[in-house]
């Protein structure tokens, strides 16, 4: 590679750097945060052991949605990891209930809760789907750093050092900090900002699983054609919750949301045994008038390209491997952080002298 092109490599990664490095250090902190975060969450029961008897579950369940008045919009599952199951209401509202459907804590908005709004603040900067938007475009120039300064660094490789924190505080030291633990991490932030950007934008799915994923991926999430009819007050919550534990008795109950934009029905979503999504892919969609079952969704059933595009958020959220893949994570995490933040501060506030 010429002289000039390396050149005109290192300003765009400089400038780009100074200019959407702030948003990347606010990505890895928040996400390194994240990865621990139904360990941090100190409530009680947190920490019990997750309810599989389908009957408790059933119960549960019943109980949560009896008042037609106070009935929550979706119901997040107790899971192996965090013993609550989270209850979600309109305007944001929100509660915690132990597995036997008992409210243990109530809010009135996500800033009562720092993991809520942590979690926004890393998905859509709180700013919704333009947030989600800029994030994406923000993981699609991290992946270009990751590359261009591979690039860099091959030129100065022999000057090559491990140092977690910059020497001293000034421009060559950060300089030459930023781009040997860039090289480091490297292999960690093309999977975490790949899996982000692909989240986002699935087209690029197809650089990982072939040209036909994106298409794939669309056909095999598309639920049932929407019903015509209005949600009864009077529902066998139960009984939908045994049906769907009868058409899949080694799943793993996961989620319970009401219709959505009029579509007339009510989704339960599990999990089974081998897949790595946390809330599965696994999906029952019952009449919201009536109750009845009028469509199901294995996701055993599901091509290569499909799983494999659902096994993208569990490595992005170290959802599998175990703590070793936790700390790789919060490392990844770490990592863009301190790169991000360190580029801001060298490009705008340790600006080389001139002479």
């Amino acid at each position: 590679m010429g002289l000039p092109v390396l050149k005109l490599l290192e300003t765009l990664h400089r400038w780009m750097g100074g200019l959407i490095g702030l948003v990347l250090a606010l990505l890895g902190l928040s996400g390194a945060i994240l990865v621990h975060r139904d360990g941090w969450i100190a409530l009680p029961h947190a920490g019990d052991a997750r309810v599989a008897d389908p009957a408790v579950l059933a119960a549960a369940t019943a109980r949560l949605m009896a008042d037609p008045a106070g009935r929550p919009e979706s119901i997040l599952y107790a899971s192996d990891g965090f013993g609550l199951s989270r209850l979600s209401y309109a305007k944001g509202e929100g509660a915690y209930a132990d597995q036997a459907g008992t409210i243990v804590t109530r809010w009135d908005s996500q800033w009562a809760r720092p993991e809520l709004w942590l979690f926004d603040l890393h998905h859509h900067l709180f700013a919704g789907d333009a947030g989600e938007v800029v994030i994406g475009i923000a993981a699609l120039c991290g992946l270009f750093f990751v590359v261009s300064g591979t690039i860099l660094w091959w030129r100065t490789r022999k000057t090559f050092e491990w140092r977690l924190w910059p020497k001293r505080m000034s421009r060559p030291a950060i300089v030459r900090h930023h781009r040997d633990l860039g090289i480091i991490a490297a292999p960690l932030l093309l999977l975490s900002l790949y899996t982000g950007a692909v989240m986002i934008f699935r087209p690029l799915a197809a650089l990982a699983l072939g040209p036909g994923a994106p298409a794939a991926v669309a056909k095999a999430m598309k639920p049932p054609e929407p019903l015509n009819v209005r949600l009864s007050e009077t529902l066998d919550w139960a009984g939908m919750i045994r049906i769907a534990h009868a058409q899949f008795p080694n799943a793993e109950l996961r989620l319970l949301s009401l219709p959505r934009k009029d579509s007339g029905l009510i989704a339960i979503r599990m999990r089974q045994p081998d897949e790595w999504l946390p809330n599965g892919r696994t999906m029952l969609w019952f009449a919201a008038d009536s109750g009845r079952l009028v469509s199901v969704r294995d996701a055993r059933d599901f091509d290569r390209q499909v799983r494999g595009y659902n096994m993208l958020y569990p490595l992005h959220a170290a959802k599998v491997g175990g703590l070793g893949w936790k700390i790789a994570m919060t490392v990844s995490g770490l990592a863009l952080a301190l790169l991000g933040s360190l580029a801001v501060w060298s490009f705008w506030f340790r600006k080389p002298k001139r002479l």
